[in-house]
This record gives C-alpha cells, structure tokens and sequence, in this order.
C-alpha cells in the first residue's frame, strides 16, 4: 500500500487531499489494482477542526472563487501569474463551481463576479469538502503536529544533482508526539503567515528551507495603509463608495482602481486599499508613496466643474464654509475645506476662478502620504514563500525533493481579493493531490 501525507486542513490542504484519494481511487478501478495496492491518504491538522481560516473568509461568508473567464484569473493574480498555467486550466474556477454544487453546496454570483454559497456561511464550504473526503475514505488526524519533513538521499542522484533532477526523496513525517510517519508522497498545504489565530505560523516555510528551498520575502498583502496626514485620523469611520484611488512611487503609478473604502485610526483600508496595498509590497514595500483619491471620478474636470459653479451659484450668498455640503459626505466637509486653501467664511461670490480651479483639483487629487502597511496579523494573506522556482509548475512537485508538493498559501503566489485567492488554493491543492496520486 501506498501512502500520501497531506499536512494542513485549510482550503488547500483539503482539496489536495481529495484530490489524491480520488485520483488513485480512479486509478485502482480503471487499472483493476488489487485493493492491497491501494493508496491510502493521511490529512493532519494541528487545529481542533478543518478549515479554520477558510471559515473567516469574505467576513465568514467565504467568497470562494470569482466567476469570470479563465484569462482574467490571470490578470488578478499578482506574484508570478505564468506559474499558475497548469493548475488553473487543470482545475479552474468553473470547476470549483461545480464541484461545490455537486458537493450539495448552492453557490450564487454577486457584485465584480464573487462566487458565495447560497447560505451565505463559510461552514457550509467546509461541510461539503468534509463529505467529499470521508466520501474518498480519507483518514483525517485532527489536534496533529507535523514536526519535520523527512527525506532520505536518492541513490546514485550525484550523477543528476545540478542538471535536473532532485537529490533527495521523501521519506515520511515526524510528528510533535515523536512517531513518525513513512510515506511515498508528502504535500505541504500549511498556509502562510497571516491570522496566525487561525494556525497559520509559518510552518511550511521551515519545513521548505528545511529541505533545501529558498523562501522569498514575506510580507504582509490585502493589509490596511498607515497614512502620514493627521487629518485622516479625524475621518475615522467614514466609507466612501464608488472613489478611485492613485498609488504613484515619484512619477511611477504602482496601482489605480475603483470602489470602496474606509479611514480608520491609522490610515486607510477597505477593499480598493486592500488591493492597492499588494502593489504597495510588491513594488514599494518601506517606502513613503502618495494615494490621491478621486472623490468623483464619474465627472470629468470640466464636469465637476460646472458642478460647482452651480453650487455656488445657488449658494452665492452664503460662506464656503456652507455652500459645499451637497458634494461631500458632513464628516468629509471640514476636511475639504482646509484641503482647499479657501478661507470658511468666504462669501462664495467672492471665490476667484482660480480659487475654485484649484479646489476642484483636489476634490480630483486628494493626495495622502502611505508611510507604510499594518501588521502581518491585520494581512488577508502573506506575499512570499516558497520560491516558484523550485516547484515544478505542471505537477507541484518540489524539483529539489522527489516526492514532496507544495499548494495554497506556503507558495510565493498571491492575487487581488474577489476569490482570487482561494481560487489559487483550490488548483493548486487539486494539482498536487492529482500529481501525488498518479
């Protein structure tokens, strides 16, 4: 009997894990394998239960892909997109959809294409990968330690080492309790750093160097922006919809978008900053950079203009100070007008072209200061990990280490939110469990 180890419950974990169940059950009944050579699949969570971050995702909704076209994954993917070939086309988004509905778990479409279940609860998602897994006869260890991954030397790879193939080979598990675990094939779905809360404490990331691969930096990504301005503090609370963002290093545009957002305490977060934020570690990571948000982005200048001609014009008689209410939320009014430069009691008739011109621009550029992103334990996910160099992209199999996978988070492969990256979890963890299995 063959055996595969999976470590990590998570979406990864769990998929990989049936996936290498289902694959060498099919093997079984399409080759007519006697059943003493059939393989068994071992899944150990360090966790009290399966899919603990899975359960916070999308607010505990768990957004669990995005149903656009296939290409467009790719686009969203933000770290090393060409890596993430195989396993979208093997297993893609639509495919994911399927699997959840036969799984008995109705999915619906929401707002930018996200994938939720009908019910509106993450559990839901885990239930129906629990029962396809009990389905596949997978043996789950629940309160389960992985300690070390053991690997033994492939004889006579001296020849190969250097040129293309790996010089080492899996042998099995250690476990914290000291037993180990002898296997063929071990796949390391443990996440990355972020919510440690949830078990994700960089374990993979050991086990991987441990072994021989490099781990590439690992930042916090989708993370909330610490703002400079003083202002920003007093706006606490407020949440603008449908505003555009800029984020430029100098000249340099790191990221622009549209949606949502919200001022905090500390800065800026919600979902258009959570994005900008990846691009601000990918790109900027340290650096003092400038957001400039577009306050409305559906009127052009000469629009927005001729917008507030008209205010003025109906409230020629009043101070600046209230002739502008209709063009901000009340919180953002005070903030608008010290950005201005024009005096609160300024009688509106009295504001220049040039006056107006300027104030315009910064209702069009309202420029903020990023001095940085907020901790890890605050990040949706990690940037970083296991450098996709050492992973071979078709199969997920450690190019170092015969017989050892990586999927999910552990990889140095992140994208946008929307379902992007559990969409990353789900292929990459069917990849790997599919390839173990052959």
């Amino acid at each position: 009997m063959s055996k595969i180890v999976v470590i990590g419950g998570g979406a990864a974990g769990m998929m990989a894990a049936y996936a290498a169940a289902k694959t060498a059950r099919e093997k079984i009944e399409k080759e007519d394998i006697v059943a003493q050579e059939k393989t068994q699949v071992i899944l150990y969570e360090k966790n009290e239960k399966l899919g603990k971050k899975v359960f916070i995702t999308g607010k505990g909704r768990c957004n669990v892909t995005n149903a656009c076209d296939v290409e467009e994954l790719f686009q969203n993917v933000i770290s090393n997109e060409k890596f993430m070939y195989s396993s979208f086309y093997t297993f893609d988004n639509h495919a994911v959809m399927d699997f959840f509905e036969k799984a008995g778990c109705p999915l619906k479409i929401e707002r930018g294409e996200r994938v939720f279940p009908v019910s509106d609860h993450s559990s839901d998602i885990i239930a129906a990968l629990t029962r396809k897994l009990k389905e596949e006869q997978v043996e789950i260890h629940l309160n389960t330690t992985v300690e070390k991954i053991l690997t033994e030397d492939i004889e006579g790879a001296e020849e190969t080492v250097g040129k293309k193939g790996a010089a080492r080979k899996i042998k099995g598990v250690l476990l914290k309790d000291g037993s180990k675990v002898y296997a063929d094939a071990v796949i390391a779905a443990t996440g990355g750093v972020s919510y440690p809360l949830t078990g994700s404490t960089g374990d993979g990331y050991r086990f991987a160097e441990e072994t021989g691969h490099k781990i590439t930096g690992v930042v916090p990504a989708l993370v909330p922006l610490t703002i400079q301005e003083e202002w920003c503090r007093s706006l606490q609370g407020l949440s603008l919809k449908n505003v555009s963002v800029e984020l430029k290093d100098g000249k340099k545009e790191l990221y622009s978008g549209f949606g949502e957002m919200l001022f905090t305490h500390f800065g800026v977060s919600g979902p258009l900053i959570l994005s900008a934020s990846s691009f601000y570690a990918k790109k900027a990571k340290g650096k003092q950079v400038q957001l400039f948000i577009d306050l409305k982005p559906a009127l052009s200048a000469e629009q927005l203009d001729k917008r507030i001609l008209r205010d003025f014009e109906e409230n020629k008689n009043k101070q600046f100070k209230n002739a502008i209410g209709g063009l901000f939320p009340a919180k953002l009014v005070p903030v608008m007008i010290e950005q201005s430069g024009i005096h609160p009691d300024k009688k509106v008739n009295e504001i220049s072209k040039e006056e107006r011109k300027a104030f315009a621009e910064k209702i069009k550029k309202l420029p903020l200061t990023v001095t940085g992103t907020r901790e890890m334990k605050e990040a949706i996910i990690t940037m970083g990990g296991v450098s996709v160099k050492d992973v071979n992209p078709s199969t997920m199999e450690s190019k170092k280490v015969q017989g050892l996978y990586f999927a999910g988070e552990v990889l140095d492969v992140d994208a946008l939110t929307g379902g992007f990256n559990l969409q990353i979890a789900w292929s990459t963890g069917h990849l790997a469990g599919s390839c173990a299995a052959e």
